[in-house]
């Protein structure tokens, strides 16, 4: 969007962003950047943390830019600096990341037990399995650009004393759309007749998916951050657009649209659902970890609340990591067991 004001050509800008993980970091700040008014484009760049914008601020200086463009991007926790941030890994955090994600894997082993969750079974990951998966989802950064997405709507919608029942719809419609989605795409893949050798394929799909984006939450090397797939971005800005519309069927439309947001682990549930081949079970895999991300998207929708601006969020995206890590090994080794590539490895 540019400056109608101006009729000089856009001079280019570059920066750098402190707080940008995933991909989904990568459209959200490019979203919220090319609403500004003064700014014709933005280009984040993840890997180098770069920001490159081409703009009309005559008159300003770079320090003056880059906290006119912090106040923008702080409420998602990102800000614009002039010097490259220096990247310091926190050792220290895992020496409490490691004992709490051991904890939170040896709970669902011993659920696994009880036969609750499946957690060690690739072929057959069961809807509790989904709803774990959720919760991490939520509270990590992939997550990021869904709650920005909740954040905008409500602030729209609150504009003109609405506040309850954009969120409501919005739920709603992501459960409904979610579970129906899910099963479509299980009906695709259930056309295409996968079959051993394809559910193999999937199964590996979905563990190194999964390893990337444990990998990714540790935070420690960046090689892995150009690997995370993601939508289209055609696909993923339609569904950022919903967000600033105010009309009855909105917040049921961005419900739906979260669907296609770049979240790595929607995207891994959704390769899964493929290989499943029914469509209630697709349908209910999705469904399940729709309910995991909704506790903390509902919390979301009614406040500012995010995981990233707290002073542990090191440990916890550390932990988390860890957690999707194991995640992703045993769906590993067990799609190559059940493959008859290896002999099994756990015994649960």
């Amino acid at each position: 969007m540019g400056n109608s004001k101006s009729n000089s050509e856009p001079k280019k800008y570059e920066f750098y962003i402190c707080g940008m993980y995933c991909k989904a970091c990568v459209m959200l700040t490019e979203s919220e950047l090319i609403d500004h008014p003064k700014i014709v484009s933005a280009k984040p760049d993840l890997v180098n943390n770069s920001l490159e914008i081409y703009g009309y601020f005559e008159g300003m200086t770079n320090e003056e830019i880059a906290q006119e463009l912090t106040t923008l991007l702080k409420t998602h926790g990102y800000e614009v600096v002039l010097e490259k941030p220096e990247k310091k890994v926190m050792w220290s955090e895992f020496s409490y990341a490691f004992p709490i994600a051991f904890a939170f894997v040896g709970f669902f082993l011993l659920l696994q037990k009880v036969g609750i969750v499946n957690l060690v079974n690739a072929s057959e990951v069961n809807y509790g399995t989904a709803f774990v998966v959720g919760i991490v989802a939520s509270l990590s950064t992939c997550m990021a650009i869904v709650g920005g997405l909740v954040l905008s709507m409500s602030a729209n919608f609150a504009k003109e004393g609405e506040k309850v029942r954009p969120q409501v719809l919005f739920h709603i419609g992501r459960l409904v759309s979610f579970f129906i989605l899910g099963g479509v795409i299980a009906m695709i893949g259930e056309m295409f007749k996968l079959g051993v050798t394809g559910t193999f394929v999937l199964g590996i799909v979905v563990g190194l998916v999964m390893l990337i984006l444990g990998l990714n939450l540790l935070d420690i090397f960046n090689f892995t951050k150009k690997l995370q797939p993601s939508m289209p971005k055609f696909i993923s800005r339609k569904a950022i657009g919903f967000s600033t519309v105010n009309s009855t069927l909105t917040p049921v439309l961005l419900g739906i649209a979260t669907f296609f947001l770049p979240c790595g682990f929607t995207q891994t549930m959704q390769i899964y659902a493929l290989s499943t081949g029914n469509f209630m079970s697709g349908a209910l895999t999705m469904l399940f970890f729709a309910l995991g991300t909704l506790p903390v998207l509902a919390l979301v929708s009614f406040s500012s609340f995010s995981i990233k601006d707290s002073a542990k969020s090191g440990i916890f995206f550390k932990s988390a990591g860890l957690v999707v890590i194991m995640f992703a090994i045993f769906n590993i080794i067990n799609s190559l067991v059940a493959a008859g590539y290896m002999a099994p490895v756990f015994n649960f």
